[in-house]
């Protein structure tokens, strides 16, 4: 592989994007705009939500209230944990997004009528998922102090509504004022900055629409070398995007970034070169400006809006759309972009995002590299 030639093409790239305002726009103002304008227009509606157990007592009763929590399709059981620290690293890593603790003597101070203590921990990174979780939780646990004590109740003579024996006590972590917005905008950033995969996918189509393929591809320069070249303009630019949006997203709208911003943006530029990708594939494929455009928004946007996890979560998808919405750099990406804002998590929990992403990209690449024909047909 010869980096003069990359770099040639590298330059044609630049001095096209800096030239056509049009594509210029595209790929540097468009991610602002589009964020602004999806932040203030859009809310979430979160169903199923993962959780952990920390069962304190042990008992059957306890047991048995758990598998009363969690019946059904609301919630779903992720695991059974016997500590805090395990707690704390489902919701770091953002497996679950919900954990109940079950205080010792819970049996015993059931049966007394002394009450039910119960801590609910949320994940405040997915406001509407945690507020789901305890609204489902305090029901599901009140019909099962209902059910528990009838016979006492009845034998006793006091009427069941009258007992207050349920004692919900709610911590939220990472998000404690469970603003959606702060959900919202670090998941919206993964979608805004893959518009640059647009001008890619156009710049490809336009070149063999309008003729001036042609003399690329009598050059020497191999089918590879003109591919990278004409991505590594926009990786760059596209970085701009993941300075600035950032920073919008903490002056204009107070989002909290806990991360390191070094990590952020390395991870970004994996990002860009895995969406990339797919739309040098939409490009390679594509004749005219008009399919290009057409195919970009089907499998790339499209697939972004609803099969990231940014609106609804993936646990709540069937088995077949997590499969399909893993093999989209967005969705690794979102995990990213919320994890190193709000729990500020490092490395060590989402690397393996970053090899996923960079895993994409490459085989994106490999593909538009294998279908790319260096003649004009």
């Amino acid at each position: 592989m010869n980096l003069r030639h990359i770099w040639a093409v590298t330059r044609k790239e630049f001095n096209h994007i800096v030239r056509d305002r049009a594509t210029l726009i595209l790929v540097l103002f468009t991610p602002t705009l589009v964020l602004l304008i999806m932040a203030y227009a859009l809310t979430v509606d979160i169903q199923h939500v993962p959780v952990a157990v920390l069962d304190f007592d042990g008992t059957q009763t306890s047991r048995a209230f758990v598998q009363q929590i969690t019946s059904g399709q609301d919630l779903d059981l992720y695991a059974t944990v016997r500590s805090m620290d395990d707690v704390n690293a489902l919701l770091m890593s953002g497996k679950i997004k919900a954990a109940v603790v079950i205080a010792p003597g819970f049996a015993r101070d059931l049966q007394a009528l002394r009450g039910m203590p119960l801590q609910v921990i949320i994940d405040g990174t997915e406001p509407d998922s945690g507020n789901f979780a305890v609204e489902h939780i305090s029901a599901r646990a009140q019909a099962f102090v209902d059910a528990a004590l009838a016979s006492q109740l009845q034998a006793a003579g006091i009427p069941s509504d009258s007992l207050s024996a349920l004692d919900v006590r709610v911590q939220t972590w990472f998000n404690p004022d469970l603003k959606p917005r702060n959900d919202l905008i670090p998941g919206l950033i993964s979608m805004v900055l893959g518009f640059p995969a647009l001008s890619v996918a156009l710049t490809l189509a336009s070149e063999r629409e309008h003729g001036t393929l042609e003399q690329l591809l009598a050059t020497p320069i191999r089918r590879e070398e003109l591919l990278l070249g004409k991505i590594l303009p926009y990786i760059i630019v596209g970085l701009l995007n993941v300075i600035l949006i950032p920073l919008l997203a903490i002056a204009w709208f107070g989002i909290s970034f806990n991360g390191n911003f070094a990590l952020f943006f390395g991870l970004s530029a994996i990002f860009m070169f895995g969406i990339l990708s797919m739309g040098m594939v939409v490009g390679v494929f594509m004749r005219t400006q008009a399919a290009a455009l057409a195919l970009s928004f089907l499998v790339i946007f499209f697939p972004g809006f609803f099969l990231t996890g940014i609106f609804f979560p993936l646990a709540s998808m069937p088995e077949e759309m997590r499969m399909e919405a893993m093999f989209l750099p967005g969705t690794q990406y979102a995990i990213i972009t919320r994890g190193v804002f709000l729990p500020g998590v490092g490395l060590d929990v989402l690397w393996p995002y970053a090899v996923m992403m960079a895993a994409l990209g490459v085989a994106y690449t490999a593909l538009a590299a294998l279908f790319f024909k260096k003649k004009l047909e």
